[in-house]
C-alpha cells in the first residue's frame, strides 16, 4: 500500500463574501492511496484563519501519514486529533480504497438516484442588489430554504431584504435561515435577534464569536430565535469536552461541517451526544470540491436526516471536478449520465 497527497487550488466563480472577509481561491489537498490495481481517493480541506489545522507543518503532517499509511484508517484518525480535515481525508480515503468505485463511499437511495438530499440554498454577502439577486436565482430554482450570510453589510439594509423576502414568502413556502459567523458583538447580539425574530426566521448560526461560553449560554437561554453553533465547534477534540461545552452553552442546533471537527467519526460523536442533549444538527460542507462534497453528501443521506442540509456549494468554481452531483428543485441528486472527470 502506498499513499501521495497533491495540492489543489479551486477557483471562485466570483468573489465570496464572508463576515471574515472575501474569498478567491481555496486551497485543499488528495490523498491517493493505491493498493495493487485499487485506489483510494480523500480531500484533505482547510479554510484559512477558520480551520484549527491551519498551520505551518500542515503539509509536513500529510506527508507523515503518506509515509505511515500502512497504520490504517483508525491508527491515523486518533494520531491526526489536531488535524480534523485530515482525519476526514484518511477516513475517506480508506473507505474509497474498499470501495468498488473510488467516488462510491456509502451506496443508498441517494447514489442510486432514487432518493434525493434536500439542500439550503446559499446567498452569500455582498451590495444589496448582489444579494437580492442571488435569492431571486434560488427561489426560481426551486429552493424551499434559503440561508442568508449576514453580518458583513449594513445591518438595516439586510433587514429590509429579510423583510421583502418575507412579504413574498411565508414560513411555510420559505424557510429562512441566517449565518453571523461570529459577526455580533456581545452587547448588541441580543438586540439584534429581537429584530431578527420578526420575520419568522429557522435559526441564527454563531451570533457572536466563539469562546465565549458565558455569553453565548446566556444568549441561548434569552433568544426569541433559535441559535446554531458552528465555529463553536471547532477545535473541541475529545468527547468529555464536547460534551461540556453542549451542556453549558445548551444550543438549540449545531452544525456539522466534517472537515472541520474530524470527519465521520468528529461528526458522529457531535450528533450522539446532540441527541442525548434534545439538541438539533443538520451537516453542511466547508466549500470542498466536489470530490469532498460527494462523500459528505452520501455520508448525510445515511444519517436519514428530513432538514434541509448546507451541501450546495460545488456549484461555487470554475475548475472544479466534473461529476454526477447535480441540484434540481433545491435539493443535490445524482445524474450519472455526467460522469467523474479527476484525472492526478
Amino acid at each position: 500500500m502506498k499513499a501521495t497527497y497533491s495540492q489543489y487550488t479551486l477557483h471562485f466563480k466570483r468573489p465570496s463574501g464572508t463576515s471574515r472577509g472575501v474569498l478567491n481561491t481555496k486551497e485543499t489537498w488528495f490523498i491517493k492511496i493505491t493498493d495493487g490495481s485499487r485506489i483510494g481517493i480523500g480531500e484533505c480541506g482547510i479554510l484559512r484563519t477558520l480551520s484549527i489545522d491551519d498551520r505551518p507543518d500542515y503539509e509536513e503532517q500529510l506527508q507523515w501519514v503518506c509515509e505511515n499509511i500502512h497504520l490504517g484508517a483508525e491508527r491515523l484518525w486518533d494520531q491526526l486529533i489536531e488535524f480534523p480535515s485530515i482525519q476526514f481525508g484518511i477516513e475517506m480515503a480508506f473507505k474509497s480504497l474498499e470501495s468498488d468505485s473510488p467516488f462510491l463511499l456509502f451506496p443508498s437511495s441517494l447514489t442510486r438516484n432514487e432518493d434525493v438530499v434536500p439542500i439550503n440554498g446559499l446567498i452569500w454577502m455582498g451590495d444589496k442588489e448582489f444579494m437580492k439577486e442571488q435569492i431571486e436565482d434560488k427561489l426560481k430554482n426551486g429552493f424551499k430554504c434559503i440561508k442568508m450570510k449576514i453580518g458583513a453589510i449594513d445591518f438595516q439594509t439586510e433587514l429590509n431584504l429579510l423583510e421583502s423576502i418575507r412579504k413574498q414568502f411565508s414560513p411555510e413556502m420559505i424557510e429562512l435561515r441566517v449565518d453571523a459567523n461570529g459577526a455580533f458583538s456581545k452587547e448588541e447580539a441580543l438586540y439584534k435577534l429581537q429584530q431578527l425574530s420578526e420575520f419568522d426566521l429557522h435559526s441564527i448560526e454563531q451570533p457572536i464569536k466563539q469562546g465565549q461560553f458565558k455569553e453565548m449560554a446566556e444568549l441561548c437561554g434569552k433568544t426569541p430565535l433559535p441559535i446554531a453553533l458552528d465555529e463553536e465547534l471547532i477545535g473541541v477534540f475529545h468527547v468529555t469536552e464536547k460534551k461540556e461545552l453542549l451542556q453549558t452553552i445548551q444550543p438549540q442546533y449545531i452544525i456539522l461541517k466534517p472537515s472541520l471537527i474530524g470527519g465521520f467519526k468528529g461528526t458522529k460523536e457531535w450528533i450522539d451526544l446532540a441527541e442525548d442533549l434534545s439538541i438539533g444538527w443538520w451537516i453542511t460542507s466547508a466549500l470542498e470540491s466536489n470530490i469532498g462534497l460527494n462523500a459528505i453528501a452520501q455520508y448525510t443521506y445515511t444519517l436519514q436526516s428530513k432538514m434541509p442540509q448546507g451541501l450546495g456549494t460545488g456549484s461555487l468554481y470554475t475548475n472544479n471536478f466534473q461529476s454526477p452531483l447535480k441540484v434540481l428543485n433545491g435539493a443535490l441528486s445524482y445524474d450519472y449520465n455526467i460522469e467523474w472527470n479527476v484525472n492526478f
